[in-house]
C-alpha cells in the first residue's frame, strides 16, 4: 500500500514551486544530475544519493528509513532533500541530503527545503535533527546556511572524511 504523503504540494502553475514527498523512478536521473551539478560530490557520494532514492522505491519510506521531500518547477526537480530516523534512537533524525541546482540558488529553495522537513520530521516524532558536512573551504556557505537557520555546530572529526577534510556535525532541536 502507497504511503500517504505528509505534506499536499500546491497544483501546478508556471512558473511556481510545488513539493512532494512520493518518490517517482524518474527521481534517480534526476537527483544524479543536481548533486553532479553542485561540483560538490564525488562520483562515489553522487552513488549513495541515487541509491538512498533506489532503497527507497524498493522498500518504501517506512522500511528503507529514507524519507524525501522534492521541490519542482514546471515539473523538473530543481532541489530536494532526503531525511530519516536514527535507528536506536527515539527522536534523532538524520538530513542525508539537501541540494538545489545551481540554476535555481538565491531562491530560497534550499531555506524552504530544510523548513518543510523540519516540519515533517517533527511530525513523525523527531525532535532534534543532525546534519555532517565537510570542513572544506567550499563549503563554508553550506556551513553558513545551516547556522543562519538555527543550526549549531556539535562536533567536529579532523581528518575524517581525508587528510585536510573534517566532518562538522550540526544538530537542531525541534
Amino acid at each position: 500500500m502507497p504511503e500517504k504523503p505528509l505534506l499536499k504540494s500546491r497544483p501546478p502553475e508556471d512558473g511556481t514551486l510545488t513539493f512532494r514527498q512520493e518518490v517517482l523512478p524518474s527521481d534517480k536521473g534526476q537527483i544524479r544530475t543536481i548533486v553532479e551539478s553542485t561540483g560538490f560530490f564525488s562520483r562515489i557520494e553522487t552513488d549513495i544519493a541515487v541509491e538512498l532514492v533506489e532503497e527507497n522505491l524498493a522498500r518504501g519510506s517506512a522500511d528503507s528509513g529514507y524519507y524525501f521531500l522534492f521541490a519542482e518547477e514546471n515539473g523538473e526537480v530543481v532541489g530536494y532533500a532526503c531525511f530519516g530516523p536514527i535507528l536506536g534512537t527515539q527522536m534523532s533524525y538524520d538530513l542525508y541530503w539537501i541540494a538545489v541546482h545551481p540554476r535555481f540558488h538565491r531562491r530560497g529553495i534550499g531555506a524552504e527545503l530544510l523548513a518543510r522537513s523540519e516540519k515533517l520530521i517533527f511530525h513523525q516524532g523527531g525532535r532534534r535533527v543532525y546534519i555532517d558536512t565537510s570542513s572544506r573551504p567550499q563549503y563554508e556557505a553550506t556551513r553558513a546556511f545551516y547556522r543562519a537557520r538555527g543550526y549549531r555546530e556539535e562536533a567536529f572529526l579532523q581528518d575524517f572524511y581525508a587528510a585536510g577534510d573534517g566532518k562538522t556535525i550540526y544538530t537542531k532541536a525541534l
